[in-house]
């Protein structure tokens, strides 16, 4: 059986001949060692390799782990100036030979980078790696949605106030103990709510450097990945969620780009990449910087809490990855705190 599948390779094969077009002759089944999601496999097969995302085994949380948004996302994004790998084969809770939804895409070659800083590489190289991120963050939340046939992959009203009613209910489901200080960041949010200025857009939500393929040779994205918790909102919660990451210890159990001179690197200050993406997408300004950045790391550490809680569950993709992920999530607390605080 194949590890967190629950399915023979033969019997894997079998469906897979059957659903995926132009797929022959399964060699392996390789689980990938990071991400604490949805678990996925590379598939090597006479015809190519691909790759397969699964929701994992157990009792989920409402609304996570939707692969199935992720296949139709990436699938209503394959003409557009967002790059994502080709999907080509879903199946859902009640078809699925594992008995939960999966879907199969193309297999994209090039790099992942795991540290922010980007060692090894010179600094122009790394200016260059930024800049196309931030490039691909702009195309995202150009996107017409009604041409891509996504107006209905979100509710209407205001973003914001969805997301910090979502959040804090699944922070306080996941929480063994609630800590005191991300109470008080979801009371300060509920009662700082910028009100909606109609700004709208696909947003990505985990736009981080980890969640990118890059060419193998030059500083440009082939592949933005993990879906998962994509929907319509406000684009600027992307902005801010990468920005956030940025302040985070580069030391710390999630590497950030706080304490680095990043200067001496080559890389942007939060300032120069928020430039950069506004001239890209014609904004003049951005107002209410600050509630955006609390958002941003309140909704990190109530995802992380529920990545601590399905390892505690037995049902996370990584345990031991996921008990390190949970030990960032006092630094997002107090971040969140400070900021919260006018700090």
């Amino acid at each position: 059986m194949i590890e967190g599948l629950g399915i023979t390779e033969a019997a894997l094969a079998d469906w897979l001949e059957s659903h995926v077009p132009g797929f022959s002759g399964l060699r392996s089944v390789e689980k990938f060692s990071t991400g604490q999601s949805n678990p996925t496999y590379r598939l090597r097969a006479a015809s190519g390799d691909h790759v397969l995302r699964a929701k994992p085994p157990g009792r989920l949380l409402k609304s996570a782990h939707m692969v199935e948004r992720e296949y139709r996302v990436m699938r209503a994004l394959a003409a557009s100036e967002v790059p994502v790998p080709q999907v080509l084969a879903l199946a859902e809770d009640d078809a699925s030979p594992i008995g939960r939804a999966f879907f199969v895409m193309a297999h994209v070659r090039g790099r992942i980078f795991w540290d922010p800083a980007l060692p090894g590489l010179a600094s122009d190289e790394r200016g260059a790696l930024y800049d196309a991120m931030n490039e691909t963050l702009a195309a995202l939340h150009s996107v017409d949605v009604a041409a891509a046939g996504l107006s209905d992959f979100g509710r209407p009203g205001n973003y914001f106030a969805r997301q910090v009613e979502r959040w804090s209910t699944q922070y306080l489901a996941a929480a063994r103990a609630p800590r005191d200080d991300l109470l008080a960041v979801m009371r300060w949010l509920a009662e700082n709510m910028p009100h909606d200025d109609g700004q709208a857009a696909l947003v990505h939500g985990d736009f981080r450097l980890d969640n990118m393929i890059f060419h193998p040779e030059r500083a440009q994205v082939v592949a933005l990945l993990d879906w998962e918790l994509s929907t319509l909102g406000h684009p600027l919660a992307d902005l801010a969620y990468q920005c956030a990451q940025w302040r985070m210890s580069h030391s710390g159990p999630l590497r950030g780009l706080g304490g680095l001179d990043r200067a001496a690197l080559g890389l942007p200050t939060e300032e120069d990449y928020v430039a950069a993406y506004c001239a890209r997408r014609g904004l003049e300004r951005i107002d209410n910087w600050r509630f955006y950045l609390v958002f941003s790391l309140f909704r990190f550490a109530a995802i992380l809490e529920g990545v601590v809680r399905r390892a505690a569950d037995g049902n996370a993709s990584n345990p031991e990855t996921a008990r390190a992920y949970g030990r960032a999530i006092p630094e997002l607390a107090e971040m969140a705190a400070d900021l919260a605080g006018g700090g």
